[in-house]
């Protein structure tokens, strides 16, 4: 009997010894042997490397782990302006750990960086740029998209080597539901760290879009400790504007958390100018439209470690924007004896409101890792306008008023895993479900003798869009001495059922088709590597497009929709060469089947001029590309480089022939003046494109920004004089018995004075006793 408890208890003991929990703490100094707060103290498995926690020292200097487990460990120390120190090797079993340690001033911490041109990398699927370096003022995502080199940005939206269907993610989610002028102008660029420009998507992205994809990466807390920053900014375009913003984030132990919120009042303006004739008579048309539209946004988010291989998060956002303005547009409509004029003037009452909540759960080991998110998107958008006649016009009109009501809901449940066998070999695996509910209520009244607006019935609707997304994919990465290989294939079942009110029928579209994607890279020699890439892609109609309803701007133009619409499929392909790394020489070619093409008509009997979207039978793009460092000039950071495109546009049906060569050079320079001012300059400059239908003279814009820090880098000021040559699209557009004279451009010289100061723990004096250390929101073209 007592051999038999003997045994137990040596069992028993065994067991608890297997799975007892360990402590480590102690003091971190200074060489005067003051107490160092906010040290970065780093527990690192000494076997895997990897990082098992992390704590931040205290006011005194004490840190302390709790329950670590047995095993091999060493502590990394790190604090602004002292040299990082490593501990040796040690092991935990059964037992405590007492480590002080004594940190000595880092002279490093004297030089001055003054790279500050913005990062470009590139891969054989995409372009990375990083943008948090530069010194250019960026008020919206507008104003970043105008930081990467190669985009054309205008008021009608934004371009690429020719290409002008462009997804816009962020953090990997979509944004097919926002509408595109809207997301560029009113999401704020404070918290954007850096743009992924994935010209050939992978498996692991959406098959959506014919063109590239820009995927926005938001800043993430990274660092250990509390740390923010507080940012205004006043300046004037097309009047008075201003804003301001602040963040806040923290980590410490197992719990990342982060905040902020912001307030944004810009204004500018669009201008169109249409010259036409219809018979004998000649049309010269002038829409001037300001915009002031505010923004109130609010977002935060947490995670929570639970331990070093499992950890949960939740990410709330809420946003509201509000854009009340007047469009006024003038008609002179002449002929050999006769001078006719229809004013009019389009008020608008606009209000978005955003809402997305996204919970995540996260599996991560040295070889493995698995992510598991929900992402629900309540999207509303309320619209108001009232079409009206003013003084002075010769010619009758009845006034319209339009109330265009939308609600969209968008559920996504997405889970991803990663197999990483060795350093040269990893396969992934996906899944994608989404869901989609679309409710807009179009609700049209005319003006009656008494000034009374009465509803009419004949031109209302209400158009409801049920959609439903399954996707699979997998992926695999090998690479084998000088050559690396990423392929994988997609699978997308998507059911969409839309249903009209006006006429009671429900159309119904089901697409079910596997989508292959590869790229093959090869290390030419020490500086130079080669890839080619192939993708394959759908286009799916806009729920509005599909909506055969008319939306007027003016008396004389609106938008119809095309229930007849069919998707499209593009297959692309793209040669790359690289430079370190850098972007150096790219050819790409896509051809795309069934392509949609916003197509403008002309009646000459109303005189009324139309923009539906159509098929294409025939679309096809080249593009070269030449980039290229300017570091060869002394003192002087930055790159330039020039695209070449060639577009191809055919339609059969409706008459369309146009295909047109385009050269557009650009370049993005900073350069250190005296006093430590950083002065940073970006431009770009195009013989002409085919914008659409829109066969453009050549367009420019330029933009230049001061930058100073202040108060041991914690204030930032900065400058910034923007569109200073903003030329937008001035062409004709001629087929199908329609010539017209069009310019489309925005507001020019802009200023901006910016203020932003960061505070907290990646902040302080090397010597104070206080020492710091991420489917489906633009298939929706609302033209907000």
């Amino acid at each position: 009997m007592n051999t038999i408890i003997k045994t137990l208890i040596i069992f028993f003991i065994s067991i608890v010894s297997a799975y007892a929990q360990n402590d480590i703490s102690g003091h971190i100094l200074d060489d005067s042997k003051k107490p160092l707060e906010f040290a970065n103290v780093i527990l690192h498995n000494a076997i895997s490397k990897e990082t098992v926690t992390g704590v931040i020292s205290s006011e005194e200097g004490f840190y302390k782990f709790e329950n670590i487990e047995n095993g091999n460990y060493y502590l990394e120390i790190s604090v602004l302006g002292f040299k990082m120190k490593r501990s040796n090797a040690f092991m935990l079993e059964n037992n405590s750990e007492t480590m002080d340690f004594i940190l000595t001033e880092d002279v490093l911490d004297e030089i001055v960086i003054t790279h500050k041109r913005p990062v470009i990398r590139q891969t054989a699927e995409k372009l990375i740029i990083d943008l948090e370096q530069s010194e250019m003022v960026n008020s919206n995502l507008q104003d970043v998209m105008r930081g990467v080199p190669g985009i054309i940005v205008t008021n009608n939206g934004i371009s690429y080597a020719g290409q002008s269907n462009i997804r816009i993610l962020i953090n990997g989610k979509t944004t097919d539901y926002m509408d595109m002028d809207t997301l560029l102008r009113d999401m704020p660029a404070d918290n954007i760290a850096k743009v992924e420009l994935v010209e050939q998507p992978g498996a692991e992205f959406d098959a959506t879009g014919s063109g590239p994809i820009i995927n926005i990466i938001l800043k993430k807390n990274v660092k250990l400790g509390t740390h923010g920053s507080v940012s205004t900014w006043v300046g004037e375009d097309e009047g008075f504007e201003h804003g301001t913003s602040a963040s806040i984030a923290s980590y410490k132990n197992k719990l990342n958390w982060q905040a902020s919120t912001g307030y944004s009042s810009p204004t500018w303006r669009e201008d169109l100018f249409i010259n036409r004739s219809v018979g004998d008579e000649n049309y010269n048309q002038a829409t001037i439209e300001p915009y002031n539209p505010k923004t109130f946004r609010i977002s935060g988010s947490i995670d929570y470690y639970i331990n070093d291989k499992h950890s949960i998060g939740f990410g709330v956002k809420n946003s509201n924007t509000n854009s009340d303005r007047v469009a006024n547009s003038a008609n002179i409509i002449t002929t050999a004896s006769t001078t006719d004029f229809l004013y009019s003037e389009n008020s608008f009452n606009r209000d978005q409101k955003v809402f997305n909540i996204n919970p995540y759960y996260e599996f991560k080991t040295e070889g493995h890792k698995l992510t598991a998110d929900f992402n629900y998107v309540d999207y509303k958008n309320d619209n108001r306008n009232t079409l009206a006649s003013v003084d002075g016009s010769t010619i009758a009109y009845i006034n319209q008023r339009y109330l265009q009501d939308g609600n969209y809901q968008i559920k996504t449940y997405k889970s991803d895993y990663v197999r990483t066998l060795s350093e040269d070999f990893k396969l992934s695996v996906g899944a994608k479900y989404s869901q989609v509910n679309t409710d807009s209520d179009l609700q049209s009244f005319s003006e009656n003798e008494d000034g009374d607006f009465e509803f009419n019935n004949a031109a209302s609707n209400i158009f409801l869009v049920d959609e439903n997304i399954f996707a699979l994919y997998s992926k695999i990465n090998i690479t084998e001495g000088k050559w690396s290989f990423s392929g994988g294939l997609r699978f997308e079942d998507s059911n969409t059922k839309g249903t009209s009110s006006s006429d009671n029928e429900t159309r119904e579209r089901k697409i079910s088709k596997l989508f292959p994607s590869a790229a093959l890279s090869r290390k030419i020699n020490k500086n130079l590597a080669a890839s080619l890439a192939y993708s394959y892609r759908i286009s799916r109609p806009s729920y509005n497009t599909l909506n055969s309803f008319v939306t007027y701007y003016d008396p004389l133009s609106s938008d119809v929709g095309n229930e007849n619409l069919k998707p499209s499929f593009t297959n692309k392909y793209q040669f790359n060469l690289t430079f370190d790394g850098q972007p150096f020489f790219a050819i790409a070619y896509s051809e795309t089947k069934d392509d949609m093409f916003q197509f403008v008509s002309q009646d000459n009997e109303t005189a009324q001029i139309e923009r539906t979207t159509i098929n294409l039978s025939d679309s096809k793009n080249w593009n070269f590309r030449l980039f290229g460092p300017l570091s060869f000039i002394n003192n002087v950071e930055g790159y330039t480089g020039i695209i070449v495109s060639q577009n191809k546009f055919g339609s059969t049906t409706n008459n369309l022939n146009l295909e047109k060569w385009s050269l557009i050079w650009f370049t993005q320079a900073s350069y250190e003046l005296p006093w430590k001012i950083n002065a940073e300059v970006s431009g770009n400059y195009g013989t002409g494109a085919l914008e659409g239908g829109l066969d453009t003279d050549w367009f420019a814009d330029l933009n230049f920004s001061l930058g100073k820090k202040f108060l041991d880098d914690k204030l930032k000021v900065n400058l910034a004089l923007s569109k200073i040559l903003n030329r937008g699209f001035v062409g004709v557009i001629d087929y199908n018995g329609l010539y017209a004279e069009v310019e489309s451009n925005q507001s020019r010289q802009n200023i901006q004075l910016r203020l932003s100061y960061s505070f907290g723990s990646k902040f302080g004096k090397k010597t104070s006793r206080r020492n710091a250390s991420e489917d489906e929101e633009n298939r929706i073209n609302d033209n907000n």
